[in-house]
């Protein structure tokens, strides 16, 4: 009889650790703005080092969270003024083993280091769309037009 309780136990505490991940996953997608991708987070070995994460976009960062993971916080930020795309590929060897194969590798570089994330080749073009954008008043945007104020009427 010891033996059921126990295993009952470890089987809700698993089910109550399977809510928590999808509950946080539905959270962070629940507002919006948000991609599926997956980032590299070893090169140890050629070809794997892929995790599956969330991309959710806010203002001018990229805020990346794990998919299976049970922090609140990105585990990486990418900032859209000092990320620049250096490569992109598709996926060989191992890699075409773990993503769909209308997936595409961006290499990026940014201000402290280069990272490979990989997403949906529709992603991709949405993706660079923002990477390229930028609000009035930015450095490289066109400066907005002085406004035309008329002469003061002489009395």
């Amino acid at each position: 009889m010891r033996i059921l309780e126990v295993f009952g136990i470890c089987v809700v505490a698993l089910l109550a650790l399977l809510f928590l991940v999808f509950f946080r996953r539905r959270l962070l997608m629940a507002g919006g703005g948000t991609i599926r991708l997956q980032i590299r987070v070893s090169t140890l070995v050629p070809g794997r080092g892929w995790s599956t994460a969330i991309g959710q976009f806010a203002g001018g960062t990229l805020r990346i969270h794990r998919m299976f993971s049970f922090a609140f916080r990105p585990k990486r930020t990418l900032d859209r003024s000092s990320t620049t795309v250096a490569g992109r590929r598709l996926p060989e060897g191992p890699e075409r083993l773990t993503m769909p194969g209308h997936w595409v590798i961006l290499r990026l570089a940014t201000t402290l280091d280069e990272i490979e994330i990989a997403m949906a080749e529709s992603t991709v073009t949405g993706f660079l769309s923002w990477l390229e954008a930028a609000p009035p008043g930015q450095p490289g945007s066109v400066a907005p037009r002085p406004a035309i104020r008329p002469d003061p009427i002489e009395q």
